[in-house]
């Protein structure tokens, strides 16, 4: 049997995560979670400075301290370079950033993956998906109750059984710099790539979806547990990616374009 700090690298997991005993959140900070949540997607570029005032002007007594510790707790920055939070483990291989100043000019050129939170009623969950630059098709996600290396591998091996791009782009986070995770695309031949130290903008392709996501389902659903979330997720993708119209692929729907029923007249210049 592996020793503990084997599995954990094979999960993705800090070693430390397993010794520990979670304590129960305090209301308030739940309230001010939520609230963040709310304030970063619909203005990413808010920093922690920002956050405080509005929070202030809303009636919370709170400071940036622990505006920041919530924010982090959210794994939450603003959209601006600034110095890299999103840390890969160490010992975890180091990989470029690929794709700056490319021409995406077809489906399954370009894939990438990232995770927000799922706001519950009584806490949060956590999502994953696979989106696909040129068509912005959603190819798989995952939802989970931890923050572990295995639900983000479950999804890649789902977007991997429709398809197989030629990059496959995400941030450091320890679950997407695993030796499980970068082992799978990397046995497929898949070339990977890493957002720029401090560039959070590096996926925005993602960061645009997560805003859809909440606006569009899960803010006005209010979703009670991880089952009905689920499902309600479910629902949307599947509207997403075959009914929604698309203003970026000229009012297509993400399906049509990664199937290749409609082309667009050029590609997506990545800056």
């Amino acid at each position: 049997m592996l020793p503990v700090s084997g599995q954990c690298e094979l999960l993705g997991l800090a070693r430390s995560t397993v010794y520990y005993r979670p304590v129960a959140p305090s209301a308030v900070d739940e309230v001010l979670k939520r609230r963040l949540d709310e304030l970063y997607t619909a203005h990413p570029f808010y920093g922690s400075r920002r956050m405080t005032a509005v929070l202030r002007r809303e009636g919370y007594a709170v400071n940036r301290k622990r505006v920041q510790r919530l924010l982090q707790a959210l794994g939450l920055q603003a959209i601006y370079p600034k110095a890299n939070l999103s840390a890969p483990q160490p010992g975890h291989r180091l990989y470029p950033y690929l794709l700056r100043d490319v021409l995406i000019v077809r489906p399954n050129q370009v894939w990438s993956s990232d995770i927000t939170y799922v706001r519950l009623a009584h806490g949060f969950a956590y999502l994953v998906a696979v989106i696909d630059w040129y068509s912005r098709q959603v190819l798989a996600f995952r939802l989970s109750n931890t923050l572990d290396g295995a639900f983000c591998q479950e999804c890649v091996d789902a977007a991997l059984a429709l398809g197989q791009p030629e990059v496959f782009n995400t941030d450091q986070g320890s679950q997407f710099t695993s030796v499980a995770f970068t082992g799978r695309l990397e046995a497929a031949g898949i070339r990977i790539s890493r957002d720029g130290r401090g560039r959070a903008l590096d996926n925005v392709f993602v960061e645009r979806l997560w805003r859809s996501v909440k606006y569009e389902d899960i803010y006005p659903n209010g979703y009670t547990t991880l089952r009905e979330a689920q499902q309600g997720l479910i629902r949307y993708f599947t509207f997403y990616n075959e009914e929604r119209p698309h203003q970026a692929l000229k009012y297509r729907t993400p399906a049509e374009v990664h199937a290749g029923v409609v082309h667009l007249n050029q590609g997506i210049l990545v800056h």
